[in-house]
């Protein structure tokens, strides 16, 4: 627990630190107007990048079985399973 404590710590510290310097950067550096457009792009490219991570996996996954066909593989499998129990049972009560 002193382990998961002291990362907690050091995450918060990250991020205090990364605020502020984020602040100092968009509000009093030379380099305004960069910061905001990168942070822009940035943005904006993760939330396009998730989309077409989305559309690709949708793109290329194959359909899923039709329902009829898996429930005649159910069938199949129970009526296995009945004959096997059958034969058991016929094998035990000889």
């Amino acid at each position: 627990m002193h382990r998961d404590k002291a990362i907690g710590v050091g995450l918060m510290a990250v991020g205090v630190v990364g605020i502020l310097l984020y602040g100092w950067l968009v509000f009093f550096s030379p380099w305004q107007t960069f910061i905001l457009q990168l942070t822009a792009f940035v943005a904006v490219a993760t939330v396009l990048g998730i989309l077409a991570w989305v559309g690709y996996a949708l793109a290329t996954t194959p359909p899923p079985k039709p329902i009829e066909e898996i429930e005649r593989e159910v069938q199949k499998a129970l009526e296995e399973i009945e004959r096997q129990m059958k034969e058991e049972s016929q094998q035990t009560s000889q």
